[in-house]
């Protein structure tokens, strides 16, 4: 070998990778450009795993193993069950590689439904269970499988690996078989992931494709699940899915998971869960699986735990939101190609058009050779040409004479009579001669002329055809494959705003120090490990660090808190002194977005700069302040008072108002103040059904912090709350609005003991509490409801036999019925069953408009928290509000 390399290299130049020789010690002989040989074997061994194992061809969507299993079970195919272990067996005639991969290869087929009729323990797709060992479960090809997947005809075929048996190159698979199962494998170099489609979706759109339409697809998982598509990008490179677990409220302690995300099973999902509970990330009693034949997760939370924000934490830290790369490379021409599947699914419509010629190709063939022995067996023996023979001595001379006596008749033949027709006829037996009927033969050649122009016309329309044989697929095979997967768009959820807060953060006001382990020292708030805590110092300094056992921030801290990203609403009263003998000023700022671990100097970087009054307000509540000034001989005045809400809402780094230019001796507060800011406007985005303050959707109001959402659902339970984002809804709300209190609830019910309607109006009294307004029997139901002042009621009645049409009735609900209880059965609206009820315009009403008044709550005795919406004339918003900190800088996280 030595020899060899350094024959083929002889005239290179010796490099760096010389190796020593393993001939002789010390000989100095050493083996040079071993690169040449290592890039060929690299090269032989890449190609292997790419064209041989991992990625699927573009033609048929199989990678060669299974290619090669759908091969071995249609050779044993006889109509019955064969031990898997057998057509393993018998596919390692075509397949060089061990047993147990072309297992576990044909119980991936067999797992996906649509190949392969199993019958066994064929494993669990949900659970993550392994099939039973292969000489204990049993398949045979699905009925699918033998009517697209094979035709010898057009197949083309090539020699086994040993040379014994012949293989197909590609199965002739007449169906977009690689996007229905889907595919995924690592190769050398590169690597393949098409997500499986739906079976139904996939041949309309193939009948789009064919009718010259445009379509679109997506994957459909067979666990189901909840998936956005919005950045699929067609499967190709660079695009992403988000699945997520289906998951419900089941009560105010219990959430219960029905559907997973692709790739995820029971196991791996309740292992993430059970890690992000021991991180802190969330927290729960236990978990509960209950899993057969469908999922079933019951995830029980501890009492006081939100069901809704648990929901969040949920897809935030754990498997039940996963994220998928799509990459759409297939082989073709032995060269991977990488192509969408919208490509996919087009180039497998053509080709299976193509087939289709091709079978009808063969079968006009196969047609016109039976019309044509047909016809010549009927000159052979309408015109008793058998009897030419008799006197011929020689083979040579029986040829010739039938040729010479069917001349004169085979005028209407299609082609020319051959040697091998001739024989044909020269084989046919006195039996069938004795017994030869013309109309029956005049029969079977009308009915091939019949099957003849048939499939000329199925050629000359091919499209259609094409149309009309995957219709037929869908019709045959497609009950039962409705689509799995639902399609939504995710709002995304921010981490920290979900995640539990665990652990408790304490300050060490006098010495500077901000962290969890400070337990001796002053507490602060809740926290958790992924929050952000914003300090603000004496001097003026201004720090945003992450939660850390210990950190040091600078001496005589005067506020911490946990710092939100983009809040506009938090506003910083603050009165500092710029310096020694420099004046003193009053400012408000938002800080909205800062660097990590940067230290901002908010009262200046003079020395003597001092903080003297500072307050952190959560709707930008404006106090009102006494400032007082040293005596001195030339200050006549010594007490000044300041209103925050007569100062601008500017950046973090402006200066802000002069208070005195005289030195202040203290600031006190005097009066609390209001909020500047105005009510939030809140959406409702149906889509993900979800809450929102980005003008996604339909605008409900505008919120003050004590107005609530009211939520009606079908089932006639209504509730109130106060709007948080996080807040899920389910899918039987048909009421989502602001509650007005004073304003009444109508609703007409059918009662299903008493069996008729009822009609009730109610005001809540219980906003916290969920109550149900109609009777509790099982048949009972709401037919409408509505938050109108005084809405309207039309009955449409039955037409009743022999009788004319009874005109429609509307009424009044304000005269028909006072308002009552929620609890109260309410009136009796009607004794008989009504074709339709439905509301009509409501009476007009003028609401009286009503101050609210404000109540002021101390949170601390910096810190203001009003619930009023009054807005100081002249309160504008922050300069840094898109971001800028006052000073050009940019967030940088």
């Amino acid at each position: 070998m030595s020899e060899e390399i350094n024959d083929h290299n002889q005239d290179e130049e010796l490099n760096s990778d010389m190796l020593p020789s393993q001939t002789g010690e010390g000989s100095g002989e050493t083996i040079t450009r071993v690169s040449g040989m290592f890039e060929d074997w690299f090269l032989d061994y890449a190609s292997y795993v790419i064209l041989e194992r991992a990625v699927p061809a573009i033609e048929d969507g199989f990678k060669p193993v299974q290619r090669r299993i759908m091969h071995a079970l249609k050779e044993l195919d006889d109509g019955r069950y064969n031990k898997v272990a057998n057509v393993v067996g018998h596919t390692m005639q075509y397949h060089p590689h061990g047993d147990a991969s072309i297992g576990d290869a044909m119980v991936q087929i067999g797992q996906k439904d649509l190949l392969i009729d199993t019958q066994g323990n064929w494993g669990n797709i949900l659970t993550g269970d392994r099939a039973a060992a292969s000489r204990y479960i049993e398949a045979r090809l699905s009925k699918f499988a033998l009517d697209v997947v094979y035709n010898p005809k057009i197949t083309d075929w090539q020699a086994s690996y040993d040379g014994r048996k012949k293989e197909p190159i590609n199965l002739p698979v007449m169906f977009p078989l690689l996007l229905a199962q889907g595919a995924e494998g690592i190769a050398v170099g590169l690597s393949t992931k098409v997500m499986p489609h739906n079976f139904i979706e996939l041949i309309d759109a193939s009948i789009k494709h064919l009718k010259g339409k445009r379509f679109t697809i997506y994957p459909d998982f067979p666990t189901a699940g909840i998936a956005d598509f919005t950045d699929y990008k067609d499967g190709l490179r660079g695009g992403k899915i988000r699945c997520r677990a289906r998951m419900s409220q089941q009560d105010k302690n219990t959430l219960v998971i029905t559907e997973l995300p692709f790739g995820q099973t029971t196991t791996s999902l309740i292992d993430s869960i059970l890690k992000a509970n021991d991180k802190g990330k969330i927290k729960i009693k236990k978990i509960e699986d209950n899993t057969s034949a469908n999922v079933e997760i019951l995830v029980h939370l501890p009492s006081g735990i939100s069901p809704d924000k648990t929901i969040d934490a949920l897809y935030a830290f754990t498997n039940c939101e996963t994220s998928i790369s799509p990459l759409g490379c297939v082989i073709e021409d032995n060269k991977p190609l990488f192509v969408g599947v919208s490509e996919m699914l087009r180039r497998s419509t053509d080709r299976t058009k193509a087939l289709l010629k091709s079978e009808l190709e063969i079968q006009l063939g196969e047609f016109e050779n039976q019309w044509h022995y047909a016809s010549l067996e009927r000159i052979f023996i309408e015109n008793r040409i058998y009897r030419d023979i008799e006197e011929q001595e020689t083979w040579d001379g029986v040829i010739k004479a039938i040729d010479e006596g069917l001349k004169p008749h085979i005028g209407h033949l299609k082609r020319a009579v051959t040697v091998e027709d001739i024989t044909r006829l020269t084989e046919i037996r006195i039996k069938r001669i004795s017994k030869f009927d013309i109309d029956k033969a005049q029969q079977k050649i009308d009915a091939l002329e019949n099957q003849i122009a048939q499939v000329k016309h199925h050629l000359d329309n091919l499209t259609q055809y094409a149309i009309d044989y995957f219709t037929r697929l869908k019709k045959d095979y497609g009950k039962g494959k409705e689509r799995k997967t639902e399609i939504r768009v995710f709002d995304d959820i921010q981490a920290a705003k979900v995640v539990l807060r665990n652990t408790k953060l304490y300050v060490n006001r006098a010495e500077g120090f901000v962290g969890t382990s400070l337990k001796r020292d002053e507490y602060v708030t809740d926290c958790s490990d992924i929050d952000d805590i914003i300090v603000f110092t004496k001097s003026g300094s201004m720090m945003v660090v992450k939660v850390e056992s210990k950190t040091f921030i600078g001496k005589d801290i005067i506020h911490v808190a946990i710092f939100k990203k983009k809040d506009k609403r938090t506003t910083y009263n603050m009165i500092y002194r710029a310096g020694s003998g420099l004046p003193t000023y009053v400012k408000r700022f938002n800080v909205t977005s800062v660097t990590r671990n940067n230290d901002y100097q908010l009262a200046g970087d003079k020395k003597g700069a001092q903080v003297l009054y500072f307050s952190a307000n959560p709707n930008g509540e404006a106090e009102l302040v006494t400032v007082y000034l040293r005596a001195v001989a030339s200050v006549k005045k010594l007490r000044l008072e300041v209103d925050f809400a007569d100062v601008l809402i500017k950046g973090r780094s402006s200066k802000g108002n002069i208070v005195s230019k005289n030195a202040v001796k203290s600031v006190e507060l005097k009066e609390k103040g209001l909020s500047t800011l105005k009510p939030r406007k809140i959406w409702f985005d149906e889509t993900v059904q979800r809450l929102n303050l980005d003008e996604r959707g339909d605008l409900l109001g505008e919120f003050r912090p004590d107005d609530r959402l009211l939520i009606i659902n079908q089932h006639g339970n209504v509730r109130t709350i106060i709007p948080e984002v996080t807040h899920h809804f389910d899918d039987d709300m048909i009421v989502l609005e602001k509650w007005v209190p004073k304003k009444p609830i109508t609703a007409i019910y059918w009662d299903g003991e008493k069996e008729r309607y009822y009609g009730k109006r109610f005001l809540i009294d219980s906003p916290d509490k969920e109550e149900t307004f109609i009777s509790d029997h099982s048949n009972s139901q709401l037919e409408l409801v509505s938050t109108d002042w005084r809405p309207v009621a039309e009955m449409v009645f039955y037409k009743q036999r022999g009788k004319d049409q009874r005109e429609n009735e509307t009424v009044s609900m304000e005269d028909f019925i006072a308002i009552k209880g929620i609890s109260a059965m309410g009136n009796t609206f009607f004794t008989e069953k009504l074709k339709g009820l439905n509301w009509i315009d409501s009476l007009p009403y003028e609401e009286v408009q009503e101050v609210p008044k404000t109540e002021i709550e101390v949170v601390d005795e910096k810190v203001i928290s009003p619930s009023g919406d009054a807005t100081a004339e002249g309160t504008k918003p922050s300069d840094d509000e898109n971001g800028d900190d006052g000073e050009g800088q940019t967030t940088l996280f």
